[in-house]
């Protein structure tokens, strides 16, 4: 596809979440579609975090996991770099410092 042929070009592609018909599952499938392309699973999960940041002109604030730095954050129950799929089944979300779900289930 289009996104294997420009990863393997270095193009930097960043993940879009604007889309309103899309649901968070259709997101995540998302990168397994882009691992099947041909990205290594470390360069997909990289385009909604680092490369995103850089694309939007904001990766001295956001994008990486850092001391002083904006992070929101999911975890999974699995190595997202060996299977990417766990990405589509969040255990966990942290946003601001707050937490909105926890154990699959919203915390509010």
């Amino acid at each position: 596809g289009n996104a294997g042929r420009a990863y393997k070009a270095g193009v930097k592609i960043a993940f879009g979440t604007d889309q309103s018909a899309s649901s968070d599952r259709n997101k995540a499938e998302e990168f397994a579609l882009l691992v099947q392309a041909g990205l290594t699973p470390i360069d997909a999960i990289f385009t909604s975090t680092k490369n995103g940041a850089a694309l939007i002109g904001a990766p001295q604030d956001i994008g990486t996991v850092q001391p002083g730095r904006y992070a929101d954050i999911v975890a999974v129950a699995g190595d997202p770099l060996a299977d990417i799929t766990v990405l589509q089944h969040v255990e966990f979300v942290m946003k601001g410092g707050e937490v909105f779900k926890t154990g699959g289930r919203m915390a509010k």
